[in-house]
């Protein structure tokens, strides 16, 4: 191979110079992850999620490890999206990459009025609907266990803004599958998957949760096979590229991601054992197609060979 490999990815309308970007919640707004690395490294950031006001979130404990993962219950603390164009998107337009905010809401009036609010705001790339969020017009179910409300939210959302829309799939539903559906045809221009499973400790001495708020979410390497899995499938179910999430922490687990059909990553809990993971995983990106003699990292999206390509026995 002459010259470096071509790490740029195409997500719809949504371009990025690699296809790795930090998950929502694990780095907050950016600026913890400039001590250690240049985040322009990276294809971009996804910020914390926003509301309309700031949320001060459960109380604490809200943090618990688990063999190979952990459970969060930060209760979408944030603080509030004008705060954050005040105080934080500053920061976020000198890093030199692709900004993409996270909002969420608990209406899909809120959901709306986030994204009229970002829609016109310079530096902006795209917008995430975190929709694994109570809809409290609904009885307080969540937006993304529902293809009608992911639906309704993706569309009102698309009929506020012309930036590019990702829809963030929750993987704690019958099938996967009908909610991306639903959120492809309500506007979605990507999908990122998944956000954590349902997950609870016990703290055997006490006989209590040793979450405050009960169960959490799992997250991290433990989830990962899953999450390959379910990426696999949504790859052969729906039109629009897709975003990868789930314990990935270095360049091996990102590949196992695109080549199961996902053609972007984002890396969050592995920031917690090494803030430098994310900027890891783009250097071991590059040599793997330095490696492998690969001239356009895209072109491995979904290419993994099923056992019957080989000759060998369905399992």
């Amino acid at each position: 191979m002459s010259g470096p490999p071509d790490l740029s990815v195409t997500l719809g309308p949504l371009k990025l110079r690699n296809p790795v970007l930090t998950a929502s919640g694990t780095c907050g707004y950016g600026e913890e992850l400039a001590p250690y690395f240049d985040p322009a490294l990276l294809g971009g950031i996804v910020t914390k999620s926003l509301s309309l006001h700031p949320r001060e979130g459960n109380r604490p404990p809200r943090l618990a490890e688990t063999p190979s993962g952990m459970l969060n219950s930060i209760g979408l603390q944030n603080v509030g999206v004008e705060a954050f164009l005040r105080e934080k998107l500053p920061f976020l337009e000198r890093c030199g990459t692709a900004i993409i905010p996270s909002i969420f809401g608990a209406t899909v009036e809120e959901f709306a009025e986030l994204a009229a609010r970002l829609d016109d705001v310079a530096g902006i790339a795209a917008l995430e609907l975190n929709v694994s969020c109570p809809n409290t017009s609904r009885g307080g179910t969540e937006f993304g266990v529902d293809p009608d409300s992911t639906r309704r939210v993706t569309a009102a959302v698309r009929g506020r803004t012309r930036l590019p829309i990702i829809v963030k799939l929750s993987p704690n539903v019958t099938d996967i599958t009908i909610v991306a559906r639903a959120a492809a045809e309500g506007g979605a221009d990507v999908l990122s998957l998944v956000n954590t499973f349902f997950g609870m400790r016990i703290d055997v001495e006490r006989r209590r949760p040793i979450l405050s708020s009960g169960s959490g979410g799992l997250s991290g390497p433990a989830i990962r096979p899953m999450a390959v899995h379910l990426t696999h499938r949504l790859a052969r179910a729906v039109p629009i590229p897709l975003i990868g999430i789930g314990g990935i922490g270095g360049p091996e687990d990102a590949l196992e991601f695109i080549l199961a059909g996902a053609s972007a990553v984002q890396v969050g809990t592995a920031t917690f054992v090494d803030p430098r993971a994310a900027a890891k995983t783009v250097a071991g990106l590059a040599d793997y197609c330095r490696r492998h003699d690969v001239t356009r990292l895209q072109d491995l999206v979904g290419k993994v060979h099923r056992a019957e390509d080989e000759g060998c026995a369905k399992p």
